[in-house]
């Protein structure tokens, strides 16, 4: 069967690799699509060389058929459609036992830390299988991962109706962010510099902002009736939208941090202080927020045909990085099934 593996110093290698079998409490899944995400980039850029193997058959974002059963598992069969919430945890740290296993001390992240979804068939602890509304086809089901990484950082923030929420970065998690921030009830406002991008987000029906021609402050202190928003996603990476967040937010607003910063980041520790904001962090997701993603996307409720920018065959992953560095692609599959 194919495979695209990452094998360092920014290249990608597809090649033939031999399927094994399920081993006892494992699904075998035939893959259709895996989506290619900015983990996956930070991936071929070598940032994170010092934490994955080398070569490794990465993606995590993904769509498939159960092809076959190890033994011990029950409930599922095979034909299935599912996707695969990618989350190994030990069960036994302090995280797990305080009953947050999602983010396990020991996390095992699949695609990242064990072999993905890039290949044919892909073999995964049965715990890990979602299953798929009948309705949802599976080009978009590869979006459901995503999609809870939005439906989490929305929960987290505890976004009520009528409130007025700030989104900075207008990248595929920004985006599904302001979506799902807008399904939940929320006012949203997407701040992206790039034009194309914010483009792309005002046909979705939000309204942007471009930092480098607009004082945000000004804006959202207007648009607020002179309150500040009540919640503020900073999922940029940017140091200076960092430093930016808390002077957006309401007395008591909430900034959720969701982006990965690689270094320590400047904030205004003194505005946090005065206005009494909250800080929060919202790392990857549980399996109520993948529940809820595929729901969305069986409601047709996440646009997705407008999401995918491109669907390539397996053998061109390599190339379509070179797309997604470009920052015009909002989100690209990789047809795994078609293995072209």
């Amino acid at each position: 069967m194919l495979t695209a593996s990452y094998i360092g110093d920014r290249q990608i290698e597809v090649r033939e690799a031999s399927a094994t079998d399920a081993a006892p409490g494992e699904v075998q899944i035939a893959v259709a699509y895996t989506g290619l995400c900015g983990t996956d980039l930070h991936i071929f850029h070598g940032n994170m060389d010092a934490r994955v193997a080398n070569p490794l058959i990465f993606g995590h974002e993904m769509s498939g058929t159960i092809a076959a059963l190890g033994e011990k598992v029950t409930g599922w069969s095979v034909g299935a459609a599912v996707t695969v919430m990618p989350l190994d945890w030990d069960g036994t740290c302090p995280a797990c036992l305080a009953g947050y296993s999602h983010i396990c001390q020991n996390l095992n992240f699949m695609g990242i830390d064990s072999p993905g979804s890039l290949q044919k068939l892909w073999n995964v602890p049965a715990e890990t299988v979602v299953a798929l509304p009948s309705s949802v086809r599976l080009d978009h089901a590869a979006l459901v991962e995503p999609v809870a990484v939005a439906v989490h950082d929305v929960r987290r923030s505890e976004l009520a109706p009528g409130d007025r929420a700030v989104v900075i970065g207008g990248g595929p998690i920004g985006v599904l962010i302001a979506t799902v921030a807008r399904d939940f009830g929320g006012e949203v406002l997407v701040i992206e510099p790039e034009t194309n991008r914010r483009q792309q987000i005002s046909d979705l029906g939000f309204t942007t902002l471009d930092p480098r021609e607009t004082d945000q402050v000004a804006w959202v202190t207007e648009w607020t009736g002179g309150a500040g928003a009540d919640v503020v996603f900073e999922v940029s990476g940017a140091a200076s939208a960092v430093l930016g967040a808390t002077d957006l937010a309401r007395v008591r607003g909430t900034i959720v941090v969701v982006a990965i910063h690689p270094s320590p980041r400047e904030i205004n520790l003194q505005r946090v202080f005065w206005r009494e904001l909250r800080i929060l962090g919202a790392r990857v997701y549980e399996r109520v927020d993948f529940e809820t993603a595929a729901e969305l996307i069986s409601l047709n409720r996440i646009p997705a045909d407008l999401l995918i920018s491109r669907i390539v065959p397996l053998s061109e992953t390599g190339q379509a990085f070179d797309e997604l560095e470009t920052g015009r692609a909002m989100k690209i599959l990789v047809d795994v099934a078609g293995q072209a």
